[in-house]
């Protein structure tokens, strides 16, 4: 038997946008000790372990659709997905103060969006539609359309061409979508409206991310994906695995590692941008201490 070798990705886990909501979060409830509630718009990240953290400081996390009448004498951080100006403005009538931890990139998509509409265009987001970031994205853009796919976005395309063949169209990602999967969803639009605006708002962080997790696949014979099922970029991260042949799993922390991980004599690691650096280090040392 030999030590299992294990290489991390150069580029993984927190993003400067998911660590600056976080500590925004634990920001508020050092500094907010006079307000009797503490809330989130939504769970503030996609990581379980974080979420218990916040809920153990005093955290309660609100669902949009069911605001309660009053939030008086509370304090309610406002996720790096972001939220719609309907959202926002219901906040401040019950009475909360916010504190906008709304990633940049993610703003300016939401003001793209809002811009483009009111100039008359056809707004295509390219997403998952019950994702928060395009539902906040969405509440700027009301008649927006979003496209999960190239086939959806193929058959709305179609749609819209036999209403309107002259409309004008734009194409906005989520920030979080991969490049293959944007340029997929843009090709199968401009088969029906060639001159569609396509804005690049694929967010950096989660590009790096992927990029480096393809360069380590060359150089190991299975991936660990770090991060929580439940994260949009967590499980692109291991469809990049997937797409090029690797044996993968996502694992939400180290008691979750898959036996056969054992059979393997290089296994790679990289982490969603909702991934701590602790839960990281924890995976990391549970699999270099696996025999194979």
């Amino acid at each position: 038997m030999s030590i299992m070798r294990v290489i991390k990705a150069r580029v993984l886990g927190f993003c400067a946008g998911v660590r600056r909501t976080v500590d925004l979060a634990l920001d508020t409830a050092h500094e907010q000790t006079g307000r009797k509630r503490l809330f989130t718009m939504g769970p503030l990240i996609h990581n379980g372990r974080t979420l218990r953290e916040l809920a153990d400081l005093g955290f309660s996390v609100l669902d949009e659709e069911k605001l309660p009448e009053t939030l008086v004498d509370s304090a309610t951080v406002i996720r790096a997905h972001g939220v719609g100006p309907q959202t926002r403005r219901e906040l401040l009538r019950r009475g909360t103060k916010i504190i906008d931890a709304t990633c940049p990139k993610v703003r300016k998509s939401q003001l793209k969006a809002q811009e483009l509409s009111k100039k008359g265009f056809a707004v295509f987001i390219a997403g998952e539609k019950n994702h928060g970031e395009v539902r906040g994205i969405r509440m700027f853009a009301p008649n927006s359309l979003v496209v999960e796919n190239g086939e959806a976005a193929f058959e709305m395309a179609k749609t819209l061409f036999s209403i309107n063949k002259t409309a004008k169209t734009a194409m906005i990602g989520q920030t979080t979508i991969s490049t293959t999967e944007y340029k997929t969803i843009c090709a199968a639009v401009r088969q029906f409206f060639p001159d569609l605006a396509v804005y690049d708002t694929i967010c950096g962080a989660t590009l790096a991310r992927q990029e480096a997790l393809a360069g380590l696949c060359t150089e190991v014979d299975a991936l660990v994906i770090a991060g929580d099922p439940t994260s949009s970029n967590t499980r692109r991260l291991f469809a990049v695995a997937v797409e090029r042949g690797k044996p993968a799993w996502i694992v939400s922390d180290a008691s979750a590692l898959p036996p056969e991980l054992a059979s393997f004599g290089i296994v790679g690691i990289s982490a969603g941008t909702s991934t701590p650096d602790a839960l990281i280090g924890e995976i990391e040392l549970a699999i270099s201490l696996l025999q194979c």
